[in-house]
């Protein structure tokens, strides 16, 4: 037995001369020192060495033992050595220069407009909800009134999941959604994702809205007016002009679209704003009664507004930017200016 530990110290020495890489070195540990390795059966079979060498025969395996754990972390420490050198020498650093900083990211154009916009409307008294992204037919187009034989429904034309599952086209079914379990007041802000098939400079597949409600005794097409006037003077400046011109929205009875004087030319015409001086912002009107009907409100008691814009659209009339791709392409250094 003493022969076979001797032939095996040799045996373990040299394999780990040879040993060029961080791998052949922890094989040569598992061979040699590992649950199954050879000095590891050694040990096991010690009860066949006569009783009076026991004693010696236990204390060498152990001085052998250490001696190998010794020269293989030693080998492992000269290979990460010479690893680090190898990667310096193909290097010319110049340690007199100042380190470099981790720089910080910026929050996203939309993600900004979102929170003013949300932050706003909160000073008016408003709550922000949110809902499924993923949307019933009855919530997305019946309960807002747009049954499945109205040509609205062509404008918004989504993508269906199933028959009566689409991703939703607007964050509306959210207002309907609150309706259903909130008795009058009701005051809410719901922005959030909506999907449509565009794509185009101004459009896309899938972008971002934010929509209001507010239902109360005596609401009227004043109050509409004096908050979105209120709101976009806070957004684009208090010398912002606007204007109501009327629409139509199956929802909402009167509705109106509402321009703002063009923030790129002033009003004198442009490409932005097609040479007409006006940009359309958001649509907005007074809760159809049917939808009223639909949630369980009576409309002769209570009455109520909303609205809806992009965020898309009001991120690059705020920040001046000119194609709505350049929101999503990731690219840091159209983000970093912002």
């Amino acid at each position: 037995m003493i022969a076979d530990l001797q032939h095996l110290e040799k045996n373990a020495l040299a394999e780990l001369e040879k040993a060029d890489s961080e791998d052949s070195i922890l094989a040569v540990r598992t061979k040699y020192l590992g649950r199954k390795g050879l000095l590891t059966g050694l040990l096991r079979n010690i009860s066949s060495v006569p009783a009076e060498e026991r004693r010696s025969f236990g204390k060498r395996c152990n001085e052998v033992k250490e001696l190998l754990e010794k020269n293989i972390e030693e080998a492992l420490l000269r290979r990460t050595e010479d690893q680090k050198a190898g990667m310096l020498a193909g290097q010319q650093i110049d340690v007199t220069l100042p380190g470099r900083g981790i720089r910080a990211g910026s929050v996203h154009p939309v993600v900004q407009i979102r929170r003013e916009i949300c932050d706003i409307f909160a000073a008016f008294g408003f709550s922000v909800v949110e809902g499924p992204e993923v949307e019933l037919d009855y919530y997305n187009f019946e309960a807002l009134n747009i049954p499945k034989d109205h040509p609205a429904r062509d404008m918004q034309d989504t993508f269906y999941i199933e028959e009566n599952m689409v991703l939703r086209t607007h964050t509306s079914p959210v207002q309907v959604r609150i309706m259903e379990k909130v008795k009058p007041p009701v005051r809410i802000l719901s922005p959030g994702r909506v999907y449509r098939p565009d794509s185009d400079v101004s459009h896309t597949p899938m972008f971002h809205q934010v929509e209001g409600l507010l239902v109360d005794r005596g609401v009227s097409f004043g109050d509409l007016k004096g908050i979105l006037t209120a709101f976009l003077r806070k957004i684009f400046g208090e010398d912002t002009i606007l204007r109501f011109r009327p629409s139509f929205f199956p929802f909402t009875e009167p509705s109106a679209e509402v321009d703002i004087r063009c923030v790129m030319c002033g009003g004198k015409g442009c490409r932005v704003c097609g040479q007409s001086g006006w940009l359309e912002i958001l649509g907005s009107g007074m809760v159809d009664p049917a939808v009223f009907q639909n949630v369980g409100y009576d409309s002769e008691r209570y009455t109520g507004f909303a609205f809806g814009m992009g965020l898309e659209r009001m991120a690059m009339l705020k920040y001046g930017i000119s194609d709505i791709r350049l929101l999503f392409e990731n690219d840091i250094r159209f983000l970093k200016q912002f």
